[in-house]
């Protein structure tokens, strides 16, 4: 079974954690099953950005992101080229390194 590393952060997992994924399973679903509760505000139906993680070890093994979801990516605060919306991304049958960012859309437009 597929694991998924999520790299430190501050706030959802201070320690980084390594979990396991069953195939087709999205990486959100894979998150919030194991306590790591990234935001997700429009209740994964891939309207928003708040899901927004980065794929820094095993991007090319989850399919392609559509029009929609890049439409949105491109909105997403710390946008990189291998930024997908987590509610988006499935697991495939390789093991991913996952960072979630810092921020999210919308605490960034709450902080200014």
């Amino acid at each position: 079974m597929p694991q998924i590393v999520f790299l430190p952060h501050e706030e959802l997992c201070p320690e980084g954690a390594v979990i396991e994924a069953e195939p087709g399973v999205s990486v959100l679903d894979a998150a919030l099953q194991n306590d790591i509760e990234i935001e997700h505000a429009c209740e994964k139906s891939c309207a928003c950005t708040t899901c927004h993680v980065i794929v820094r070890e095993g991007f090319d093994s989850l399919e392609e992101s559509d029009e929609l979801e890049d439409d949105l990516l491109d909105k997403a605060w710390g946008l990189e080229p291998e930024s997908r919306l987590s509610c988006q991304a499935v697991v495939a049958d390789e093991d991913l390194v996952v960072e979630i960012p810092r921020y999210t859309i919308n605490q960034v437009s709450e902080r200014h």
